[in-house]
This record gives structure tokens, sequence and C-alpha cells, in this order.
């Protein structure tokens, strides 16, 4: 397993940018794919982004083209740009790691992302 840490949520006008940071506690190199979710009030989950291990990236169309996911393997962190927020931006980012062999599939304990309008 490997454990992550969430930081760089907070509340932010509609319009305006955040900046998301996932640290892993070891070298994500060996990791398939490193995702954001979110979790809306009343909402059911939504997987936001997704990085694979050749750095492919993938969106939900609600983001695409506002939000940018990378990661840097030096740091073990991965990020999540977020620009021209919108209110319903708002909820709990949570990043995830996941590997097919051997299974590994941890979660973080989220940061809060408040969008005003």
């Amino acid at each position: 397993q490997v454990q992550l840490v969430e930081s760089g949520g907070g509340l932010v006008q509609a319009g305006g940018s955040l900046r998301l940071s996932c640290a892993a506690s070891r070298s994500i190199v060996s990791i398939d794919v490193l995702n954001w979710h979110r979790q809306s009030p009343g909402k059911e989950s939504e997987l936001v982004a997704s990085i694979t291990n050749s750095d492919r990236t993938n969106y939900a169309d609600s983001v695409k083209g506002r939000f940018t996911m990378s990661r840097d393997i030096g740091k073990k962190t991965v990020y999540l740009e977020m620009n021209s927020l919108k209110p319903e931006d708002a909820g709990i980012y949570y990043c995830n790691a996941r590997r097919a062999l051997p299974w590994m599939d941890s979660w973080g304990q989220g940061t809060q992302v408040t969008v005003s309008s």
C-alpha cells in the first residue's frame, strides 16, 4: 500500500483557480494509474482526472479544458490544476492510486474545495 495525503483545497470565487497536491509515501513509478475523484453533496462520486504511469491523462467531460493533472516522480506527488472554477466543482477531492499486480487501491483522506458564486 501507499499512503496518500492531499492538500491545496480551500475557498475560491467562481472563475478562480486552485492547485491540489497529492503526496505519496513512496515512489509512484510502479503505480499503474493515479486518479482524482470528486464527491459533491447530493451527487455520486465522479472520476475527475487520471494519469497513467506513461503520463497519459484522461478527464471527465465536465472539467476538460479547465483542469490539468500532472505528476512529479521525484517529489512523489501528483497535482490537479483547476482553472475557471465553477460552483458545481465544489466537493471533497480524493486522490487514489491503483495497481493491478500486485493489487493495490489506496485512497487519501480528501481535501475540501468550495467555490462561491
